[in-house]
């Protein structure tokens, strides 16, 4: 039985968490889990392991900091011989818990910019040559970024928002960096050997940020989790890249996603922001 390698960051609550304990009930899935609270990813493995799965690999990193994020992918490498698909789920939202005010990361970036799209960066750069080396005749390498319909152009003049800020706003331009990423993914790897996906996998799903935020749900973390399962694992999506769903379907983006010099321009300036952290083989 061939097993797939999974990584997924912010296991530890929420989507990511229901994500991994769906994952667990697979045979043939070995886990690499992401929390930012030891004790959380302690409790996760326990239920895990009570439900009869094996255990995962975890690791611990604080995302607001690169070098941290540098040294999860370090982790992650040198802790699995093969990584099949990565799924960038951490985040924080626009408002509670995180706060509304601007505020910057370790690195003096604004935050939400820095943990939703910067750490994703990074990490899935670092990650690139143990992903494309994973991947075999039968199957491509697989990146899956958990974005969302909120969604907000970004002013490459003002990237870190420091003039009329908003949360909202922080959250959108976030969010949608990582579509474009996502984009950028496809168009620089072949689908035999890497593809890239990102979806909005439900709407005010009961997590924590949504809870804190806005105390009320609509659509379940049940949902939410088989959405981004159908993208990580489902052979009918074998070759599929570059697309934004929502929830199960093809959905567009903003249009920014879509224009190859915007694109082109937030990875330049995404190089120079990590600059330091990257590893050398990209």
């Amino acid at each position: 039985m061939t097993t797939t390698t999974i990584a997924i960051t912010g296991a530890t609550d929420g989507l990511g968490r229901a994500l991994a304990l769906r994952l667990a009930a697979h045979d043939d899935v070995r886990l690499v889990l992401h929390g930012r609270d030891p004790a959380k990813l302690e409790q996760l493995i326990a239920e895990i392991l009570k439900s009869g799965a094996t255990a995962p690999v975890t690791a611990t990193a604080d995302l607001s900091d690169l070098a941290q994020v540098a040294g999860l992918a370090d982790t992650i490498a040198d802790s699995v011989d093969t990584l099949d698909v990565l799924v960038n789920n951490a985040g924080i939202g626009s408002g509670e818990p995180d706060g509304r005010e601007r505020r910057t990361s370790r690195d003096g970036h604004e935050l939400r910019f820095a943990v939703n799209y910067l750490a994703t960066f990074l990490l899935t750069e670092n990650l690139l040559p143990l992903l494309r080396a994973s991947a075999t005749a039968q199957h491509a390498a697989r990146v899956v970024h958990v974005s969302s319909l909120g969604q907000h152009p970004l002013d490459f003049d003002d990237l870190m928002l420091e003039r009329g800020y908003s949360g909202t706003r922080a959250y959108g331009q976030s969010k949608l960096a990582q579509i474009m990423h996502c984009f950028d993914l496809a168009g620089r790897f072949a689908p035999t050997e890497l593809t890239a996906t990102c979806l909005h996998p439900g709407t005010y799903m009961p997590t924590k940020i949504v809870l804190s935020e806005i105390g009320v749900t609509a659509d379940t973390l049940e949902s939410g989790a088989e959405a981004t399962r159908r993208l990580a694992v489902d052979p009918a999506l074998e070759g599929t890249t570059g697309q934004f769903f929502d929830r199960l379907r093809p959905a567009r983006a903003n249009d920014q996603a879509y224009d190859e010099q915007a694109r082109a321009a937030l990875r330049a300036r995404s190089l120079s922001l990590v600059e330091g952290h990257l590893a050398t083989a990209r």
